[in-house]
């Protein structure tokens, strides 16, 4: 009931804001003389002060009314002699005034009824908190007031830290699975998940902080494909190719054979059992020695080798997108330049080029998942 009363209040007031000029413009126009007039009468008047004050003599002052009498009766017959003036167009605007006070309102109820959802109940912020439903943002915001006023709740950080992570949060997502297993003691799950956003907020690169929280993963589960996965990704980063094809053939000996993550494991399986020409670097593409070596750089060397070599292999896929190999590399560039939307965008071109329920989709859509792009959306 009060919304209908708001919505009246203000449908009034918008109402009377439109119809008062309208009620204006149909006043009389003035004469065009009148201001003449309204002078010259003043002027009688002024002299009649003066003569009664005695500021002017009695012959001065008929004199001179005589001449302002003159004028002003000139300007009276100018007047009667000119145009007459048009009447106001009331017709006209009665009919805008009776537009505004009618069919406006109904225009807009018509809208609304069409448009709106006023049989909805009232739901105040704390309500949607109390029950946010579907609604990540508000779960996340009332994870959040819980935990300002109980910083210690392990069990809340362990909550938060995998959204924050599907919300592309990562540097939040870092601290709540730090939060989580300080205070809850770590698991291959808190560990793993917290690898993970590590190699994400490093741009896809295995940190070694990344790497001493995988191997306590292991420690704890040594059939983690998550770590597992990650650790022999830091093998290969560091170019010990021997290491890391005995950890992803391991891994892909132990994985079901519907894994997810499978067809990316055979694919660094691939590159790395093919030797040099094998290793996927065709001429100007960035590899996975590539971005190693440029680990030992400064950052501004590192970024402009990088990012000579994408745009390189950008050029040779507008030409021949048919290159999994190439959108996979693209892919993995763009996220170790920090240019998350162009890796989704690249993404999404290799999806065109290589459709989510092929191979090459899923190998596609399994690195994206590894980097921590959102592939919500990527195949429509």
């Amino acid at each position: 009931m009060l919304f209908w009363i708001l919505v009246a209040t203000l449908t009034a007031a918008v109402a009377i804001v439109l119809i008062l000029p309208l009620m204006r413009s149909g006043d009389a126009p003035s004469s065009p003389h009148s201001h003449d007039v309204e002078v010259y009468r003043d002027q009688l008047d002024e002299l009649k002060r003066d003569q009664d004050s005695g500021l002017i003599g009695a012959d001065d002052a008929e004199l001179a009314r005589a001449e302002v009498a003159r004028r002003l009766l000139a300007a009276g017959d100018s007047d009667r002699d000119g145009q007459p003036v048009a009447p106001p167009r009331r017709t006209v605007s009665r009919l805008a005034q009776a537009f505004v006070l009618l069919c406006l309102p109904v225009i807009g109820l018509c809208l609304y009824l069409q448009t709106g959802s006023p049989e909805l109940p009232a739901q105040p912020l704390a309500a949607r908190l109390a029950d946010p439903n579907t609604d990540i943002n508000i779960l996340i915001a009332k994870a959040e007031n819980h935990l300002a006023l109980n910083p210690d709740d392990g069990a809340g950080w362990d909550l938060l830290a995998p959204i924050y992570m599907r919300t592309a949060r990562v540097e939040d997502a870092v601290d709540a699975y730090d939060r989580a297993i300080r205070l809850l003691g770590p698991t291959p799950a808190r560990l793993g998940g917290y690898a993970e956003a590590l190699v994400v907020q490093s741009g896809g690169l295995v940190t070694t902080k990344a790497q001493d929280a995988l191997k306590q993963a292991l420690a704890l589960d040594p059939n983690d494909p998550r770590s597992e996965f990650y650790l022999a990704l830091g093998f290969k980063q560091e170019g010990k190719k021997a290491e890391a094809l005995e950890a992803f053939k391991r891994l892909a000996a132990t994985s079901p054979a519907d894994a997810p993550w499978l067809p990316l494991v055979r694919q660094h399986v691939a590159e790395l059992g093919g030797g040099a020409a094998g290793s996927g670097a065709a001429p100007g593409n960035p590899s996975a020695d590539d971005v190693a070596a440029a680990q030992s750089m400064t950052a501004g060397d590192r970024q402009e080798m990088i990012r000579g070599m994408v745009g390189s292999l950008e050029s040779r896929l507008k030409e021949n997108p048919d290159n999994l190999e190439g959108w996979l590399r693209l892919i993995r560039s763009h996220v170790v330049l920090d240019q998350r939307d162009k890796a989704a965008a690249a993404l999404k071109e290799g999806l065109r080029a290589f459709p989510a329920e092929g191979d090459g989709g899923k190998q596609l859509l399994a690195l994206a998942r590894e980097l921590g792009i959102a592939t919500d959306g990527v195949t429509q």
